[in-house]
């Protein structure tokens, strides 16, 4: 009798989960999909409810999950400015209590574990491109403090629990990811641009719109995830995974916009605080450990996503009509 893997996907509600949960279970898998849905939302993966191989929990991970699972991606966190500094203090628990919880899971079970960690370790950096043994220019004490020192304690729990109990870990830190079910709301640049856009509204630029970013597509970014996970035991990472092509700001405010025919016009404001001036990942180790690099470019996938926020943005105005 063929057994199908069990994977646990925390956060699988997410932008990120959702694809992955919908990736797993193309790939034959039984789909566990943790969220206590504080950015996740139900939207997501409705379309996923009436498959028998998904299965639903609504969890917060800083407490512990009782489960039997083979595999377990640990993606729950609030991933974007305006939500992780809303409640900062759950945040920095969410990645030291939650890694705890999930870690103390794959000891108990044997189970191999995937941490999605963040370029937000780099914090400012002075090198670049950033290199997985850059160790980073981190404000500690900062406003976005709670989400890059939670997620760098994170990745040092994984690591001690590596060595000191031999769970069977992986690391990937994930660069600007872009795509379909961004939150509308969570204030990242790509769909900020484009919502801005579509509603024909001031395309706000922080700074002089110098400042860089090197945007993944999310089809590509789960792919990486899939590989590190079935990469060889000793592949433990941390590996960057991102697309190197760098574009600024501006450039990409322009792009978006060419593409959505908007008549926004630009404007600049203020730079936030400890907000990086470069961002670009080398992923020369992701070529070589798991042969892996980013396929769809940015014009590409930002028509996706267009074509993705035009759908909500049409729904919502026939809401507000009716």
């Amino acid at each position: 009798m063929h057994l199908r893997k069990r994977v646990l996907v925390t956060g699988g509600a997410g932008f990120l989960g959702s694809f992955l949960c919908e990736r797993l279970l193309q790939e034959g898998c039984d789909v566990v999909c943790a969220d206590n849905f504080y950015t996740g939302t139900k939207r997501n993966i409705i379309h996923l409810l009436e498959n028998p191989y998904f299965e639903m929990i609504r969890h917060d991970i800083t407490f512990p999950l009782y489960l039997e699972v083979d595999e377990i991606y640990n993606l729950a966190c609030p991933a974007s400015p305006v939500h992780y500094q809303n409640d900062p203090v759950q945040t920095t628990k969410v990645n030291v209590h939650g890694s705890i919880n999930m870690l103390g899971l794959a000891k108990r079970l044997n189970a191999r574990i995937l941490q999605a960690s963040t370029s937000e370790v780099y914090g400012d950096p002075t090198v670049h491109p950033q290199t997985e043994n850059y160790w980073g220019n981190v404000n500690c004490v900062g406003i976005r403090s709670c989400y890059d020192e939670g997620k760098r304690c994170a990745e040092t729990l994984f690591f001690d629990y590596h060595r000191q109990h031999q769970i069977n870990i992986r690391v990937v830190r994930i660069f600007n990811t872009y795509g379909p079910r961004m939150h509308p709301n969570d204030g990242r640049v790509v769909s900020n641009f484009i919502l801005q856009a579509l509603d024909n509204r001031d395309i706000t630029v922080f700074g002089d719109g110098g400042q860089t970013r090197s945007f993944c597509f999310v089809d590509d970014m789960i792919e990486g995830f899939i590989r590190m996970m079935a990469a060889p035991d000793d592949c433990t990472g941390p590996v960057n995974l991102g697309n190197p092509n760098e574009f600024s700001i501006l450039e990409l405010a322009e792009k978006v916009i060419a593409l959505t025919g908007s008549t926004a016009k630009i404007v600049h404001q203020p730079l936030p605080e400890d907000d990086p001036l470069q961002r670009k990942p080398e992923i020369t180790l992701a070529k070589e450990q798991l042969g892996w690099e980013p396929k769809i470019q940015l014009e590409e996938g930002l028509k996706h996503t267009i074509d993705y926020f035009k759908n909500i943005f049409e729904v919502s105005n026939r809401l507000k009509i009716i």
